[in-house]
């Protein structure tokens, strides 16, 4: 990756190249395993390699992902890997635009569907597999009384925990984990 930053995203037309499921799983996939090619991705997916190529294209124009020309062992070889260390956008960006706003609604239904469903996949992962974790897997939940402003410091609180076990290398007894969590209002 070229920065560690998060990047927010403003332009509805980047938001709709990333609200496709498939390019997420190839920014989730570069996230996890770094740069790669459309080969190595086509493998990891198990889709087709001219659709994986395409779907890179589409991404890469929109700044999402680059080329990585310098890890090429030829000039036909072509890896690529994420701009970003991740990426945010906020609905009420995309508010003053109908059609903004549809793909900022469809693009946050996407992402929570996708999240969900790397922990749907958990619990239908076979029993040894959920024996050799244990406990070690968790859910959370809590209902708190809180303002913006301690809603905003628990993010970051948060944010900084999982900021600290990231850059852990896998290998061994290491295996990609999925964390994610949500403060939101609400009510029971």
């Amino acid at each position: 990756m070229t920065s560690d930053e998060i990047r927010t995203i403003t332009d509805s037309r980047v938001l709709a190249a990333l609200s496709h499921p498939l390019r997420r799983r190839l920014m989730d996939a570069l996230k996890v395993h770094g740069p790669a090619t459309a080969s190595t991705l086509a493998a990891t997916t198990g889709q087709a390699i001219g659709n994986i190529s395409h779907h890179l294209r589409v991404l890469g124009d929109c700044g999402l992902i680059e080329e990585a020309p310098e890890l090429a062992r030829d000039r036909r070889e072509r890896w690529w890997r994420l701009v970003s260390r991740g990426v945010r956008w906020s609905t009420r960006d995309f508010r003053d635009d109908p059609a903004a706003t549809a793909v900022a609604d469809a693009a946050q239904s996407l992402t929570l569907e996708q999240r969900t469903q790397h922990v749907r996949d958990w619990f239908a992962a076979p029993d040894e597999e959920q024996e050799r974790w244990g406990y070690s897997a968790f859910s959370t939940d809590q209902w708190l009384h809180l303002t913006p402003d301690e809603l905003r410091q628990i993010s970051e609180e948060v944010r900084a925990v999982l900021d600290r076990w990231r850059d852990r290398p896998a290998g061994g007894e290491r295996q990609t984990v999925f964390v994610y969590a949500y403060g939101v209002p609400g009510k029971p």
